[in-house]
């Protein structure tokens, strides 16, 4: 299952919590044990009204704080613009990229001296760009039309190019899902000139079925590539030029990862977040709802009223904040950002 379609067939002040009870009145949940305990709060952060939040599928943290919403843009929503951002404590800030609608997908944001750019992959258009954190471009990658794999008239007339996520190693190369396209990794150089590219469709090691997610782990030397196979319902390590090391169990349809401390959080779309440790051992399973894949598939198109409090339905982004906090994206119709703010 490669595609959607294919689906079918805080900071050291404590933060503002924008909705301290639920509905009944009750204490927002805590899920988690041990070291691993969070408080659950849905829907986080103040929506201006003219902006109303579609499929929400990127999340990132600037250096000031600043935590970057993609979604896809709501039927409903006067405003276009497809990148939120808010501050610490979910007020609103600003939003642009009214030229991502219906295309929001993989948002990575990196640090190079001193500037931090957003890497932003809209798989409708079929586009890789970099930009500033206010939306001006650098550069955009289109169509790999230098890819020998992509010259192929089987690939040109039936398999699109739709790029779901990137990762960037330390040198400045960038690698870029195709994701809901022909299942490679494309890889470029820091001024977008293409490299290769690596996988392909298959189930055999080095062979990729959706590889949704990417991370350059640097966690060891060299630095490695973790890919989210999650057509094969599985995560595989590259080298960084496109070998095969090794296959990482513990997910069920893994989307994307981040990394802070050693530890790696992986939004998995099969109805849980996940905790890896430094050796990708699984440390927990967060806000398992145990749906299976027909019944989120169900659950994912229902108004927010219908979800159950401290249990996800499709999650598809996740990052640590700069606190340990974790921020969960989740891919269903009337969107849902959820802050899991870190109690142990």
């Amino acid at each position: 299952m490669n595609t959607r379609r294919a689906f079918l067939a805080g900071a050291a002040a404590a933060p503002f919590i924008l909705r301290a009870q639920d509905k009944a009145g009750t204490k927002l949940p805590v899920i988690g044990d041990g070291d691993h305990k969070y408080e659950v709060t849905h829907d986080w952060g103040e929506l201006p009204s003219n902006i109303t939040f579609g499929n929400t599928h990127g999340v990132c943290e600037d250096s000031s704080g600043h935590i970057y919403i993609h979604h896809t843009v709501h039927a409903t929503s006067k405003s276009d613009d497809s990148i939120v951002v808010f501050d610490q404590k979910g007020k609103f800030v600003r939003s642009w990229g009214p030229q991502f609608k219906g295309g929001a997908h993989g948002l990575h944001l990196r640090r190079e001296g001193r500037d931090e750019y957003l890497y932003i992959c809209d798989q409708l258009h079929g586009i890789v760009t970099k930009r500033t954190l206010k939306g001006e471009e650098v550069w955009t990658i289109g169509y790999p039309s230098e890819a020998d794999f992509y010259k192929l008239p089987i690939v040109q007339g039936n398999k699109p190019y739709r790029p779901t996520n990137v990762a960037i190693a330390p040198n400045g190369d960038v690698y870029a899902g195709d994701g809901y396209g022909s299942n490679f990794v494309n890889q470029y150089d820091k001024n977008a000139k293409y490299i290769r590219s690596f996988g392909g469709t298959g189930k055999e090691p080095g062979k990729i079925v959706n590889p949704h997610g990417l991370m350059v782990d640097e966690r060891s030397s060299p630095p490695t590539l973790l890919v989210a196979d999650r057509g094969n319902n599985r995560i595989q390590r590259f080298s960084l030029d496109g070998n095969h090391i090794e296959f990482i169990a513990g997910t069920l349809w893994p989307c994307h990862f981040h990394e802070r401390n050693g530890d790696v959080v992986v939004p998995d779309l099969q109805a849980r977040v996940t905790l890896l440790d430094k050796d990708s051992k699984v440390i927990e399973h967060l806000g398992d709802s145990g749906l299976t894949p027909p019944q989120f598939m169900q659950a994912r198109v229902k108004s927010g009223k219908e979800f159950t409090p401290g249990k996800f339905v499709c999650p598809h982004g996740a990052i640590f904040d700069h606190a340990g906090n974790i921020f969960v994206v989740e891919w269903v119709e009337v969107g849902r950002v959820t802050r899991l703010r870190k109690v142990a």
